[in-house]
């Protein structure tokens, strides 16, 4: 094993003895700190991701990533509130939950704790380096990082902004740690150091997501890929369902949550086509379309069927003609990845059986996709969207970075 991480993960350890004992004034103190700090920082940050961005456009990197990677002086502002909204929430740690008595006199309740020590490996978003610290931190958990090589400058800036904080506070620096070493192998013995490591969260694309769980000895929790579809109803206001799905198209496309495949019920898809195809091209959108919509839908190129399962991070949208909501249903649960889902409908009816039929972890009536996420969902920063069923779902707050155990009082109980 790499000593560089054997090293990484013994303080981590030794950190997160002190984090769990920290009061919760002493965390907010810190969260605000480092909020203020960033912000101070904000020149030294944009140079150094400026050599990320510069990188990755020599290297070819697309235009939706490099979105994911720039940090402007907005960006690092959002991620300092995301840490000042951390302050403003309840600390779940130490939260007694229900507490019974037994007929022996035993008081048995469960109380919620850390996890631990997190590790996260994620792609080239710089903001999640903070988001990390600040959810990990509130919660009592140490935290180790591998970010990728594409954000690595802009990560080591960040990284040691906290750090600082952290020292001038009087509390371990190990509260974070950064991978800096940038390669597969490093990686790939990371997810190897279930002695140190407790949770394992990916952040990032398929690709990463599918080798973390693959290769992992550590217990992981999956987070997002997101083949999210919008299916507009036949009793939708058409207005709003184009600007719903612009929105969930184009305000972002390198993001997890946005609108990747559209489903068009076959008794408005007249109306609705002509109209959409116009704005979308506007915003150089290519359009993948079964022979149906193409036929209403100038420029539009034939999908195929690997169109329907794909998570394009870029200006590409898959239109489908349907003739019922149990068709979008079942198309939807066949081929999304278990993120965000949304139905653009007047019918109370179909927006129920919407959202009792399609299984993933957000499903919205007459909203966009790109809801989904910590912050809007008033969590503050989020550590990810998990798209798997056991422990957490959805986007990953506080509470998701804690366990329990139980707690028991007794006054002289043996077993007979």
């Amino acid at each position: 094993m790499n000593e560089m991480l054997i090293n990484m993960g013994k303080n981590a350890k030794e950190a997160e003895t002190v984090l769990r004992a920290l009061s919760t004034n002493k965390k907010n103190e810190v969260l605000s700190a480092v909020a203020g700090q960033l912000v101070k920082h904000t020149d030294m940050l944009i140079k150094a991701n400026e050599t990320d961005v510069e990188n990755g456009r020599k290297n070819h990197m697309p235009e939706s990533l490099v979105d994911r990677l720039m940090l402007t002086k907005e960006r690092i502002d959002g991620m300092a509130e995301g840490l000042r909204q951390l302050v403003e929430l309840e600390d779940p740690v130490g939260e007694v939950i229900g507490m019974k008595k037994r007929p022996n006199g035993l008081l048995i309740g469960q109380k919620r704790v850390p996890l631990g020590v997190i590790g996260i490996i994620y792609e080239a978003r710089p903001n999640v380096t903070a988001d990390a610290f600040g959810l990990c931190f509130k919660t009592g958990n140490a935290v180790i990082l591998k970010g990728g090589s594409d954000a690595i400058y802009s990560n080591q800036a960040i990284v040691e902004c906290i750090r600082e904080c952290l020292k001038e506070h009087g509390v371990t620096e190990n509260a974070v740690q950064l991978i800096e070493d940038t390669s597969r192998e490093t990686a790939a013995e990371f997810m190897k150091m279930n002695q140190y490591v407790d949770v394992l969260i990916p952040r990032g694309g398929k690709g990463l997501i599918q080798a973390v769980v693959n290769q992992s000895t550590i217990p992981v929790i999956e987070t997002g890929t997101g083949n999210c579809h919008i299916y507009v109803d036949e009793t939708a206001d058409l207005s709003m369902a184009a600007d719903i799905i612009m929105n969930a198209k184009t305000q972002r496309v390198g993001v997890c949550n946005a609108c990747e495949s559209l489903l068009v019920h076959s008794s408005v898809k007249d109306d609705l086509l002509p109209v959409l195809a116009e704005r979308l091209k506007e915003k150089h959108v290519e359009m993948r379309a079964d022979q149906e919509a193409m036929a209403l839908m100038p420029g539009a190129v034939p999908a195929t069927e690997e169109d329907w399962g794909t998570e394009y991070l870029d200006y590409i949208l898959s239109i489908k003609i349907v003739y019922s909501v149990d068709e979008a249903i079942s198309h939807i649960n066949r081929y999304n990845t278990g993120h965000s889902e949304a139905i653009i409908t007047n019918n109370y009816t179909n927006a129920q059986k919407f959202l009792d039929e399609v299984d993933a972890a957000a499903v919205y009536v007459n909203a966009s996709t790109r809801f989904t996420d910590g912050y809007e969902f008033g969590y503050g920063a989020e550590i990810g969207i998990s798209t798997q069923k056991l422990h957490a779902r959805g986007p990953m707050g506080l509470l998701a970075l804690t366990t329990t155990k139980y707690i028991i009082y007794g006054n002289g109980q043996i077993r007979p």
